[in-house]
Formats: structure tokens, C-alpha cells, sequence
């Protein structure tokens, strides 16, 4: 004990000790784990250059709009590239080389939902969860291409336990315990503004997920990689729990960024206008690079094409192809680290005289990474657009923008565009939008391909109807 209290002395957080001889002999025990635990080597690194530091983030002098494969082919060229590698992507499917992997470590307080976000029920009919509705796309997509396509969802320490609960109470979806993985990403310490970790308890640290750039680390450390390799897995379709219109296995992009030979590759949406709160791609140095809206200067915020359109007009949504052994090669030695970036919070502690303190403004700062910042540290990275209607609806307002009641009507919309390009006729109200309310499952049809071929068991809708095909 003497040794790890001269350790943590050495990297002025002994405060973290001061309560040692207050705590029972378990508590006692779980507190020095903890310390145990913690990186003495990069503390002080960490103190120094984000704690400490407000203005470290370097925006890059000079930087380009990234290029990008337009949602539809453009020319007779383009659209043979697209089918080749759309039957490209069918086949790497059908041998079992991808895998679907959802970062779920939140929780749905800002929904006003007690649980794992993912437990959030979604669907305009049939109010299925996210959990449910990844699970039942991707059993579907393992169906269609006679294959097995396992689900990696890595939690944090706020909802493990609980998502293992709710996967076991449901029976794994139907896709079966052997092919379900699920694991806890990291977590950082919590700053004070003069560097010291904050406890949250007597016996306890306060700390906080490491980001979704924890995934990187959490798929090597956790043994989900190891379980990939045995499977014979290459590639990993990425999303963020929040996202139920999320196409979790695109042949086309995984056939572009296979055939273009990419490490990790992205969807991008065209920005609604030039301050949408999305990081932008960029080109900086011929890499693809994603700089925060926030980071982004005024000038190439507004900047305009000759046609009138934003130079930086590509937003991140959070979806990507990575490859297994980028993944790998990224773990290698040990020492992998994305930057950190640095969030100034309301940090609920224990203070010197060991009463709690639940701060009213902030009074802290925690770490964490992302995961879009490992783009540049692939030799190639392709990015391919997406359209809003068809890909993305995020989830995370109680009310307004991203709420519940948005994200149904987005499903509902992209229902009734399926169904009419199909030939079936969905009434619309004054407004141009459905005048019902439409779920597909996913065993149904997964694309608007897919539905076509089931014209014929599609009944008539009216208006005001509530209809559920599956």
C-alpha cells in the first residue's frame, strides 16, 4: 500500500487516498483496485495537455473538402462500379465475412426512458427497441444471403449488466448466444480544473466512458477481434445505438470499400445547411479527416461551390466499414491512443471533508475520444452518401428536434417511399406526409428492392390506417 500511495504522490493525485482508513475492509479493498487500475505514466500527460489546457485542438491550416461516391451513381461508368461492387459486397456477405457492431453504453435518461438507450421502444407499430430492431435486420440480412452474421454491442459500465439481461429475456432475438458478444468499452478518470481525479464515494473513482473511440480498444482488449478471426470475419459494419434507420449491412458499401481497398470507410450526409451540429469531412495532408462543427473556421463553414452549393457539404452520422485488421494493426503495440477530446462537466464528487457535492455549474473534466478520428490512420478511406429519409433518424430528445416523435415519422416516411416505389398507393395528407402509420419487419423486406418482389401481399391502405407488414 505504501508503494501505490509514493505512486500516486508522484502524480499529485494522493487525494485519492485521504478516506483509506474511514472505509470497511471490501471497500478498502475495491478503492486501491481502482488505483491499481489507473495509467500512472499518462496522468500527468493528460492533466497537462486537457485538463489544464482549453485551447490545445490545432485546426489544421489548410484543409480540402473531402471527396465522396454521390447515394446514386451519376454516369453509365459509375453505375458499373456500383453494381460490381454491390455484388461484391453480396458475396463477401454470403462467405460470412462481416459482422454488425452497435456502441450502446448510454443510457435514455435524456429521453426521459429509466435503461440502456437501446431498450428505447422505437417503431411506429409495433414499438420494438432498438436492440430488437438491429437484431431482427441483421437475422433478416443472415437469412436472405444464407449465412450467420454475428452482433458485437459494446456497453458501458452504466448498462452492461442490464443489456445482458434484456438480449438474455428476449433469447438473443432469435440470432442465437454463440453469435451475440457483448462487452464493456473503458473508462477515464474525472478531472478537477487544477487536475486532481475527483471520487464519486469514499471507495469510489470518479469516472466516465472513454467515448465511442473506446471501441477501438475495447474490440481488441475484450476478445470480440479474437472471436472475428475464429469466425473467419474481415469486415465490421459500425453504428451508434440512437439510429433505427441505420442499413447495418450495405452490400454497396462494403463492396466500394473493399474494392477501393479501404481500412475504414464512412456515410456521409449531405448537411441540411452550413452550421448543421455534424462533423465535417475533410482532406487535410490527401487523409480524411473529420473536424467538429464547432472547430470548423466561419469562412469554410459558409464557403459555396459555383454552383452555389457548401463546399463542406458532408456531414458525419456515425456510420462505417472498418476492417478487422485495421483494428489489429492499431492494437499492435500496445500504446494505441486516439487524442482526447475535452468536456468541461457537472461532476457530482466527494469533496475534503468527505460530504458529496452535487455542483450546480461545471467543475470538472472528462475525457473521452472518437472514433472517427482513427479515419486518417488508414491508408485509404472511402466515403459514400446517404440519403436523411432513407439512413439516418437519431433518437435522442425527449421532445423537438431528434425526438421519439420525429424518428417514428421519419420510419413511417421511409415506409411509405418503399411502398410507392413499389406501385402501392398510401394516402398523404394535406402536407405531403402519410396519413398513417406504416412498419415494415425487417424479415418482410430490408430494402425497397425487397419489397417489390411482395407487391402482391401488400393490402390496400386508408387513410388513418395502422399497418404492420411482416
Amino acid at each position: 500500500m505504501e508503494n501505490l500511495k509514493t505512486k500516486l504522490q508522484s502524480v499529485s493525485q494522493g487525494q485519492l487516498m485521504v478516506f483509506l482508513e474511514d472505509l470497511l475492509p471490501e471497500q478498502k479493498e475495491s478503492l486501491l483496485r481502482q488505483i491499481e487500475d489507473l495509467d500512472f505514466q499518462k496522468i500527468p500527460e493528460w492533466v497537462a495537455k486537457y485538463v489544464k489546457n482549453d485551447g490545445l485542438l490545432k485546426i489544421p491550416d489548410h484543409f480540402d473538402p473531402a471527396p465522396s461516391y454521390p447515394s446514386r451513381p451519376k454516369t453509365d461508368e459509375q453505375g458499373e462500379k456500383y453494381a460490381k461492387a454491390t455484388k461484391a459486397g453480396e458475396d463477401l456477405i454470403r462467405q460470412g465475412k462481416m459482422a454488425g457492431f452497435v456502441v450502446a453504453g448510454g443510457q435514455g435518461t435524456r429521453l426521459g426512458f429509466d435503461g440502456p438507450k437501446g431498450n428505447y421502444p422505437i417503431s411506429p407499430v409495433k414499438n420494438k427497441t432498438l436492440f430488437r430492431i438491429f437484431s431482427e435486420n441483421l437475422l433478416a440480412a443472415a437469412q436472405k444471403y444464407n449465412t450467420v452474421i454475428p452482433f458485437y454491442i459494446m456497453t458501458s459500465p452504466l448498462n452492461h449488466d442490464t443489456t445482458v439481461e434484456i438480449f438474455e429475456a428476449a433469447d438473443y432475438y432469435g440470432l442465437g448466444t454463440e453469435n451475440v458478444f457483448i462487452f464493456q468499452q473503458g473508462t477515464l478518470p474525472n478531472f478537477d480544473f487544477d487536475g486532481r481525479i475527483l471520487l464519486a464515494e469514499k471507495d469510489k473513482i470518479a469516472s466516465s466512458p472513454d467515448g465511442h473511440g473506446g471501441s477501438l480498444r475495447a474490440l481488441h482488449s475484450s476478445g470480440a477481434i479474437a472471436d472475428m478471426k475464429k469466425r473467419g470475419v474481415e469486415y465490421l459494419s459500425y453504428w451508434q445505438v440512437d439510429n433505427p434507420l441505420v442499413s447495418v449491412v450495405d452490400p454497396l458499401f462494403i463492396g466500394l470499400h473493399v474494392t477501393d481497398d479501404a481500412e475504414m470507410s464512412s456515410k456521409a450526409l449531405l448537411k441540411a445547411g452550413p452550421t448543421e451540429k455534424v462533423g465535417n469531412f475533410c482532406l487535410v495532408d490527401g487523409k480524411v479527416t473529420v473536424i467538429e462543427y464547432s472547430d470548423v473556421p466561419d469562412e469554410a463553414t459558409h464557403r459555396k461551390n459555383p454552383d452555389g452549393s457548401l463546399a463542406f457539404e458532408l456531414g458525419s452520422i456515425g456510420i462505417h466499414m472498418i476492417d478487422v485488421s485495421f483494428i489489429e494493426k492499431l492494437n499492435k503495440d500496445g500504446d494505441f491512443a486516439l487524442p482526447f477530446h475535452r468536456a468541461v462537466k457537472k461532476i457530482p464528487h466527494i469533496d475534503k471533508k468527505g460530504d458529496r457535492v452535487q455542483p450546480e455549474t461545471p467543475n470538472g473534466v472528462k475525457l473521452e475520444t472518437f472514433v472517427f478520428d482513427a479515419i486518417p490512420m488508414a491508408k485509404q478511406s472511402v466515403i459514400l452518401q446517404t440519403l436523411r429519409e432513407n439512413e439516418f433518424a437519431p433518437v435522442k430528445n425527449a421532445a423537438g428536434t431528434d425526438s421519439a416523435e420525429v424518428t417514428r415519422q421519419m420510419m413511417t416516411g421511409r415506409t411509405a417511399a418503399w411502398l410507392e416505389a413499389a406501385g402501392v398507393k398510401v394516402p398523404r395528407k394535406s402536407d405531403g406526409s402519410p396519413n398513417c402509420t406504416l412498419e415494415i419487419a425487417p424479415s418482410f423486406a430490408l430494402t425497397a428492392e425487397d419489397l417489390k418482389a411482395k407487391r402482391d401481399q401488400i393490402p390496400e391502405i386508408n387513410p388513418g390506417d395502422k399497418l404492420y407488414l411482416g
